[in-house]
């Protein structure tokens, strides 16, 4: 059986594009019990720390643990709009135009060591997440440059202050790595989350093999009523794809929540039958390639420029959506989305051109210009099957087409983001995957380092960041969408920061007594499986 979930693009509140409708199914009564095993596609996450990494291996591992202020109505998840309260009572209405959100948090929560939380405990994460103490880290940082302060004036108030009003804002508050920890913990060490649990979310920690399994048990306490329905789960990691279809096959995990490719679903289903369920949808995630520019030669433009134009974009999309979780050529904005670029607005930038002999032809051009024919370099990758690996053959096999010589070296996960983090490659298949659509902020990726910590490409550029924040301040839809095209322009055709990869397609095949969940455009949203249960 498969199902085509709806899901809504929203550009910060402006318009609204709706997908084809799956039928409406009958009314299920949820039952409590059971333990789920699902699989987690990656080795290991790098750290335990929602504030700290970006990975999906993170989130799939800890979410269940932790509660956030608010998130996506984990019963309608493809609705980026729809937001509602976690550890608040109801969602605040803006005072002092649109500058300042005050949330009341829930009386009677508690941790998992049996203290109780505060509104104090909410305000120190989040002044974590907006601006991290010396020696702290988020990932996040760049998000919450609208923010002033955050602070507590009594237990159950959390108030945040903005410099400026913005409809970026409360999108990016519903970060589902934005986990509440516990104030005294992070007072005593702000590292201590990294390699350590413990929260206030529906499951408690059980145990954490590194490589191996992370497990939880229903935690009692909870404060939503009845959930959650399981009475704990298993993670397994395995980065290696057979294996993860072989448990599925097996029936000794019932899915991993990420999604596996065409084939992989394909298989599934002609083997099990009525036994698996399909869950499928767009995807608010992309590979990009990314050239670290403090080495040579690619701290030449004309390098960096010859680069995308030899990538055959519009044939390679079609080919590589048949073997690969990838679907659609676009820009650097979520396609679909009002503020996302038209066909015929990207066949005007390198790499883009519908004459791909053409683009090679400049390519080659560019490279003798720069003195660079011939070049040889490495590609560093990330050991992740779907689609890291068939990224990384695809645009090594056209780059070989202007005579450039490229090896990979592929990477743990941990590894990878230490080699990333350390400016230790040459050229990278980068990603941004982000937990909502929010184009606005979803772009920051693009900026550079010094003011967004996960941009690994190494450069200074001022006239990037000032493209940046004009388009963050505007308000005005119409004018939100020119901005968008020269800050797009900027990046990939005047500098070439980064080339763009298909976006992708999320491919969810699932053990058909699984329920409660349904699929989202972003693979780290509605993660805590507090609403999904076992029909066996």
């Amino acid at each position: 059986m498969s199902i085509r979930t709806p899901y809504l693009v929203a550009t910060l509140g402006l318009a609204l594009i709706s997908a084809s409708a799956a039928p409406s199914a009958a009314v299920e009564t949820p039952k409590h019990g059971g333990t789920l095993t699902y699989m987690i596609p990656a080795d290991s996450p790098p750290s335990l720390d929602g504030h700290r990494e970006t990975t999906y291996a993170t989130v799939h591992a800890t979410a269940p643990f932790y509660s956030v202020l608010i998130r996506i109505n984990p019963n309608d998840p493809s609705s980026p709009t729809d937001y509602v309260c976690d550890l608040c009572t109801e969602m605040p209405t803006p005072t002092d135009d649109g500058t300042t959100y005050a949330f009341r948090i829930r009386d009677g929560v508690k941790w998992h060591d049996g203290s109780a939380l505060t509104a104090y405990d909410v305000a120190t994460s989040w002044q974590e997440i907006v601006h991290p103490r010396p020696g702290g880290s988020s990932a996040r940082e760049s998000y919450f440059v609208m923010v002033d302060s955050v602070e507590a004036p009594d237990p159950t108030t959390v108030v945040f202050h903005l410099k400026f009003a913005t409809s970026a804002f409360l999108p990016a508050l519903a970060d589902p790595f934005a986990y509440i920890y516990k104030k005294e913990i992070l007072d005593r060490d702000p590292h201590w989350y990294e390699k350590n649990v413990m929260g206030s979310g529906p499951f408690k920690f059980v145990d954490y093999q590194i490589g191996q399994s992370i497990k939880g048990v229903r935690n009692p306490n909870y404060y939503h009523k009845d959930l959650p329905y399981l009475d704990g789960f298993t993670a397994i990691f395995a980065d290696k794809q057979s294996v993860r279809l072989d448990a599925i096959r097996a029936d000794r995990a019932a899915m991993e929540f990420r999604g596996l490719p065409p084939s992989a679903r394909d298989q599934l289903v002609k083997e099990l039958g009525d036994k698996i369920t399909v869950q499928t949808g767009d995807w608010n995630c992309v590979n990009m390639i990314t050239p670290n520019h403090k080495r040579k030669p690619f701290d030449d433009v004309r390098v960096r420029r010859a680069l995308t134009l030899a990538i055959d974009q519009w044939h390679g999309a079609p080919a590589l959506s048949k073997i690969a979780n990838v679907h659609t050529v676009g820009g650097i904005v979520f396609p679909g989305s009002p503020l996302a670029a038209t066909k015929e607005e990207l066949q005007q930038i390198p790499g883009y051109w519908p004459d791909i002999e053409k683009s090679r032809a400049e390519a080659r051009r560019l490279l003798k210009e720069a003195g660079a024919e011939g070049l040889t370099f490495e590609l560093m990758n990330r050991n992740v099957d779907q689609p890291y690996k068939y990224i990384a053959t695809w645009v090594m096999d056209e780059w070989s087409k202007i005579g450039l010589h490229v090896t990979q070296r592929v990477l743990p996960t941990g590894p990878f983001f230490d080699a990333l983090r350390n400016n230790a490659f040459d050229v990278t298949v980068d990603f941004n995957c982000q937990g909502l659509v929010n184009p606005l902020l979803d772009v920051g990726k693009f900026m550079p380092h010094s003011v967004y910590t996960e941009n690994y490409g190494n450069y200074d550029d001022q006239t990037d960041i000032d493209l940046y924040q004009a388009l963050l301040h505007e308000t005005d839809p119409l004018k939100q969408r020119v901005r968008m095209r020269e800050y797009e322009t900027y990046v990939l055709d005047t500098q070439a920061h980064m080339f763009m990869m298909p976006w992708w397609e999320r491919i969810v095949p699932m053990r058909a007594y699984v329920k409660g969940w349904k699929i989202s455009p972003s693979h780290y949203v509605n993660q805590d499986l507090a609403t999904v249960w076992l029909d066996k």
